[in-house]
């Protein structure tokens, strides 16, 4: 359970074009939300590469929001940094607007294996915590990546997130 609710489940379908983003997610911005995003990369470098990608898109069900935002990710050699955030901006109760952000700081010592630290804010779930953090790990097989992420270790807020994501 959740901080003493139910167990739920968000899902994330991307697809890129060259740099054109489109992103679609269910139960993201709240539980049973919907949101469309639309975006453009940007990247570059070679032994410190980089991209960037600012998003605009909305969400709608239980938040009726205008949902700006950004990814962004910067390598070199097994380290890496990931950051995506969002202003939910709610157009029905303006103090149920908020800020969001999931970040990543990975080392990849083998090439199906990522570790590291990540944090989030997030109104997903409450707690005293605003900003949530701990460890993760990724383990990548062909085109499948599995994860775990344990924010709040060792307190009573502690969370675990799965994913399984499929690249095609």
């Amino acid at each position: 359970q959740v901080r003493g609710g139910d167990d739920y489940t968000s899902a994330i379908a991307a697809a890129d074009r060259g740099p054109l983003h489109l992103e679609a997610r269910y139960g993201y911005e709240a539980k049973d939300s919907r949101s469309a995003f639309v975006g453009w990369t940007f990247s570059g470098g070679d032994t410190v590469t980089w991209e960037l990608t600012p998003l605009l898109g909305g969400a709608w069900g239980p938040v009726q929001a205008f949902v700006p935002g950004f990814e962004a990710s910067l390598a070199w050699g097994k380290f890496d940094f990931y950051v995506e955030a969002e202003s939910v901006r709610d157009r029905r109760e303006s103090s149920d607007s908020y800020n969001y952000a999931w970040s990543e700081l990975g080392f990849r010592p083998l090439e199906w294996l990522r570790l590291g630290a990540a944090g989030q804010r997030t109104r997903a779930y409450g707690g005293e915590r605003e900003f949530q953090r701990g460890p993760f790990v990724q383990v990548s097989v062909g085109p499948a990546t599995i994860g775990g992420f344990w924010f709040n270790p060792g307190s009573d807020g502690q969370v675990f997130v799965a994913s399984i994501g499929i690249a095609f």
